[in-house]
């Protein structure tokens, strides 16, 4: 599999010099050195913009990194993938590389197998892994997490001339909901839609079709998957998304984040600072439009 590194512009490494005044005359300056030399050490101040302070590798030097090294994996459509010319995108790779940006260093970002990730990040073959990872109990014991960048939501979709109800347990009370069997979308549903007709599928292909045959009124499956489907050939425009999304963190995760080692909290506070700064920017809300043209929230 053709494996590409992708690098930024140059790094920002730079040194600031403290400026130097200029005074009027020698007698100026003879001045102030006898004023200095009777009031003693430590007393003189000279008024005007503080010094700049030197690079003396003290912690604010330590934050800088040349590079920043991503790993991913890259057969996870929109998340990751390669494009028909063989060129490695996706929205985690456009991500990392806005990233990489705002921390102001270099981004290499390679890939390797999905069941590789983490050992490969234990190990130190990179900084970050940004994969779509969920941020999970079992994961977490493995590596640390960034603040979640994304959330996958449980949604519901019904045809777009299917009934008006409000999406609500009580607005659907007594229709029709398909659900693939032994997800926890379906525990979902027996948990708060008990009184919906619930419709068991062997999986979330089956329950789409059910819907548009209109043998069940509404679906209920992962936002981001739904989103993929409405917007491709299969789902033939039947239908769309209705009401809002379900984030209950027991039934869908706690969203997904960039892992990164356990001992490095350095990087860590990095990326969070940095995916702050990509929010405020708007280049975030750019990237989910791109990629996820019906909105999952």
């Amino acid at each position: 599999m053709l494996q590409r590194t992708f690098r930024s512009a140059t790094d920002f490494l730079g040194r600031y010099r403290r400026p130097v005044g200029r005074l009027a005359s020698l007698a100026g300056i003879l001045c102030v050195l006898a004023i200095a030399l009777l009031a003693g050490p430590g007393s003189a101040q000279t008024p005007g913009p503080a010094p700049a302070e030197e690079d003396t590798g003290d912690s604010g030097s330590e934050q800088r990194r040349v590079v920043v090294r991503f790993l991913t994996e890259g057969d996870f459509p929109p998340f990751n993938y390669y494009d028909d010319e063989g060129i490695l995108t996706g929205f985690n790779v456009d991500l990392a590389r806005a990233l990489c940006l705002e921390i102001g260093a270099a981004c290499d970002i390679k890939v390797r197998p999905w069941d590789e990730l983490f050992l490969a990040l234990k190990r130190g073959d990179a900084d970050a892994v940004i994969a779509g990872h969920a941020v999970s109990p079992v994961a977490a014991a493995e590596v640390d997490f960034s603040d979640r960048y994304l959330h996958t939501p449980g949604r519901f979709v019904g045809r777009t001339d299917g009934p008006k109800a409000e999406i609500s347990p009580e607005g659907l009370d007594g229709l029709r909901i398909g659900v693939a069997k032994g997800t926890t979308h379906e525990a979902y549903l027996k948990t708060f839609f008990r009184d919906s007709r619930m419709q068991p599928y062997e999986n979330a292909d089956l329950a789409r079709e059910a819907l548009q045959q209109g043998k069940v009124d509404f679906v209920f499956d992962d936002a981001i998957s739904l989103a993929f489907w409405l917007g491709g050939t299969l789902s033939r425009r039947c239908c769309e998304f209705k009401g809002a999304g379900y984030f209950e963190p027991k039934f869908f995760g706690d969203g997904i984040g960039i892992a990164v080692p356990k001992n490095d909290p350095q990087i860590k506070m990095l990326i969070n600072a940095a995916l702050k700064r990509v929010r405020r920017s708007g280049r975030f809300e750019e990237l989910v439009e791109r990629y996820f043209p019906n909105r999952i929230y």
